[in-house]
């Protein structure tokens, strides 16, 4: 299967930054932080309203993300026909985000990093960006993962403007939340749940 990035996108291993202690940020993006980020009911926009996100930082303000909700109909099977582990895998590949949505990621639960072209972004969850260890993964681990077309993208400022509107409550990434297999009520689960809370304080 040829999923290479372009070049610019290449750079991304280079230029995303070491991953710092994760903790839950008061009410802006943490520069240094991997955050999930849960669409508030203000937020319209048709991509991204009643989404889940896990969101990380990179070096140069920018952050990266990907949608974790929102399955589409289109499997491994279907995508990559001529593929044979690809056949074995019956979860819907899911919408990542808007960009380089020709391009296939994996989240992969689990502690050690899946290889080459992973990055971390809690104790217990990485993401696959290297098109060569995608496949290693449908190939050996398709249980533990979940499989993205697209990414999101913020540029520097980005994030915290959209906060600072209203459209993304900030927590702190829940694994076994974000990788759910069924994961039609999770957003407004997450919602009440964080109404709850907050009508609680």
């Amino acid at each position: 299967m040829n999923r290479r990035f372009a070049n610019h996108m290449r750079g991304l291993l280079v230029a995303l930054a070491s991953l710092a202690a994760w903790s839950a940020p008061a009410g802006a993006a943490d520069p240094d932080t991997t955050v999930m980020l849960v669409a508030t009911p203000a937020l319209s926009d048709p991509i991204y309203r009643s989404t889940v996100l896990i969101a990380r930082p990179m070096e140069d303000g920018r952050f990266l993300g990907f949608i974790v909700n929102k399955p589409t109909k289109i499997t491994l099977a279907q995508a990559f026909p001529d593929h044979g582990p690809s056949k074995k895998v019956p979860d819907p590949i899911f919408l990542g985000g808007p960009e380089r949505m020709n391009t296939l990621f994996a989240l992969v639960k689990r502690a050690q990093s899946p290889g080459k072209g992973s990055l971390q972004l809690t104790p217990d969850l990485h993401v696959v960006l290297s098109g060569a260890t995608v496949d290693e993964v449908i190939e050996n681990d398709p249980e533990h993962a979940r499989f993205l077309f697209g990414v999101v993208v913020w540029q520097p400022g980005e994030l915290d403007s959209e906060i600072k509107r209203g459209a993304w409550y900030v927590e702190q990434p829940q694994t076994d939340l974000m990788m759910r297999k069924e994961t039609s009520g999770l957003w407004k689960e997450l919602v009440q749940r964080l109404n709850m809370r907050r009508g609680a304080v």
